[in-house]
């Protein structure tokens, strides 16, 4: 092994840097209520001054004017201004919690209302996370002809008969290559690899380029995996499969051409699944007027591709995992207020760099550790709630700060007697203390009105779980041993959702087990392996 970069120089000390310079350079939010209150109080002081003093120069009595000055003191004192902001925000973090969202700050809180363009990662954020290989597509090269292989296992061109063994060919080359990389795409060339029982080679003199592919040499020839431009700078004429590529890269597929010294010998497309509720996620945000913006690091065309399908305002492609902290700085450069959504370890800068930064809960631990906001339940819909959320919390603080004034006004001049001498009228200090203490009342009777805030979401979620309960055979119950924490629970919903079938899958932490929901017959095995995968144990599984 050898060290290319140690200490400062290495990749995790550049995204820490980035994570620093965004978090020093994000303006704290100052609050409404201190404002008021640092101009308010002296005021009230001097007014309360200025009454004794004027009621005194009238030729009142001492105590008469004292009695003046503490009621303008007691009727105007802050309370209410000081509850206005707090009790709504402890609300309105409570109310989230219920709703899975988890809100780190009040300063988070208060700046969401206020976002006018979501930026999101593509890859575990608008799609599943777990994509899948969908066709493999070998060159002149290998086969001496150009051909998909993988829809079928036979395939015959002209007096030529080509089966499985030409698609496991190039799988590996690809596999063996890929093996050594960390990039979820390899894992999808791996998972069919093994589906296909390919055996795979030793690779040497691997190294893995950033934002471009991986290379290595393979019995002493060089190798080649990845992206179109990775091709170009290696000299790889990749023409042969120009025509299918951009029929893949249209239908939204992600590309990893394959070449062999300056040959192509191939590609293979891969899809990654959009999550269910992405697109209407997506179109709750927009019918807010909020612009949505997706960065991925694919190509254009498969990027666009997704964009149109979810009718996604601006599609940023071919985005290096280390820029996507510019783009979103671009984004404030122009003056907009950014939210960021991601779940990946680059995504860490640009969730701190964003004016307020969303982490899918199932992501990993320095993207939710970088967040402002961690969503709990993987929903993107979270997105829409949690803005929604927000802004009735700083409307319910600037309805709170609105009475907090207009009871002042009204009951600072009849304290300090502006309408004794006209109407009789004069303020007890004790009944100035009850007016006070009412007042401060309704404002947290007024805060404590969002606990009532509806999710949007959650009837729809509702009836849709109704439905699958009542579907017969289709619920099954996971006991397993192991659970401790919400990482243990998030990590087990994971692994089984990712089982193709399970509608949903919901974990109970204390009574540790699952709930999954399914659209057919799994067999128990399957879900045993999954579990164990994960690093837990099932204990049973009960229909």
């Amino acid at each position: 092994m050898k060290a290319t970069k140690v200490g400062e120089n290495s990749t995790l000390s550049q995204i820490i840097k980035l994570v620093e310079e965004a978090g020093n350079s994000k303006a704290p939010i100052s609050k409404i209520a201190d404002k008021v209150s640092a101009v308010f109080v002296p005021i009230v002081i001097v007014i309360a001054i200025a009454a004794a003093i004027v009621w005194i120069s009238l030729g009142y009595g001492f105590e008469f004017a004292l009695t003046t000055g503490i009621a303008v003191l007691v009727i105007s004192c802050p309370c209410a201004l000081g509850l206005a902001t707090p009790v709504a925000i402890m609300v309105g973090t409570g109310k989230g919690a219920e709703n899975g969202i988890l809100i780190k700050s009040a300063e988070s809180l208060e700046l969401l209302h206020s976002v006018n363009t979501v930026v999101l990662d593509k890859t575990g954020t608008i799609t599943v996370g777990k994509p899948k290989v969908t066709n493999v597509i070998t060159s002149q090269t290998l086969v001496g002809n150009t051909e998909s292989l993988s829809n079928s296992r036979v395939k015959i061109i002209g007096n030529t008969t080509y089966n499985l063994k030409v698609e496991n060919e190039l799988l590996k080359i690809a596999g063996s290559l890929e093996k050594n990389s960390e990039h979820p795409l390899a894992e999808a060339i791996l998972e069919r690899a093994r589906k296909n029982n390919v055996e795979l080679i030793d690779v040497t003199d691997f190294l893995a380029v950033p934002g471009r592919g991986v290379k290595g040499k393979i019995d002493g020839v060089q190798y080649f995996g990845g992206n179109l431009p990775f091709m170009n700078e290696n000299n790889i004429d990749t023409e042969i499969l120009k025509v299918k590529s951009e029929n893949l890269s249209k239908e939204g597929k992600s590309l990893i051409y394959f070449g062999k010294e300056n040959s192509l010998i191939g590609l293979i497309a891969i899809a990654d699944t959009i999550k269910d509720t992405s697109g209407k996620a997506i179109e709750q945000l927009k019918n807010k007027k909020i612009e949505v913006v997706m960065l991925t690091g694919d190509n254009k065309m498969a990027a666009n591709a997704i964009g149109e399908a979810l009718k996604i305002d601006k599609v940023i492609a071919e985005v290096l995992p280390q820029d996507k902290e510019k783009e979103v700085q671009k984004l404030q450069k122009e003056g907009k207020k950014v939210a960021f959504v991601g779940d990946g370890i680059n995504d860490s800068p640009a969730l701190v760099r964003a004016d307020v930064g969303m982490a899918i809960g199932s992501g990993t631990d320095i993207a939710i550790e970088s967040a402002d906001i961690v969503l709990m339940k993987d929903n993107l819909l979270d997105v829409a709630t949690a803005i929604d959320l927000s802004k009735s919390v700083i409307r319910n603080i600037k309805m709170n700060l609105f009475w907090a004034f207009f009871y002042n006004i009204i009951g600072i001049p009849v304290a300090a007697g502006a309408f004794y001498l006209s109407l009789g009228l004069k303020l007890n200090p004790m009944i100035g203390a009850a007016a006070m203490s009412l007042s401060s009342v309704c404002v947290v009777t007024n805060a404590l009105r969002l606990k009532r805030f509806k999710n949007s979401n959650s009837t729809n979620t509702n009836i849709k779980e109704k439905s699958k309960k009542e579907e017969k055979g289709m619920e099954k119950t996971v006991l397993i041993d192991g659970m401790q924490c919400n990482h243990c629970k998030m990590s087990v919903e994971k692994a089984l959702n990712s089982i193709d079938g399970i509608e949903q899958a919901e974990v109970i932490l204390e009574e540790k087990k699952a709930i999954i929901k399914c659209n057919k017959n799994i067999e128990a095995n399957e879900i045993k392996k999954v579990i164990d995968d994960a690093g837990f144990t099932v204990i049973d599984i009960i229909e």
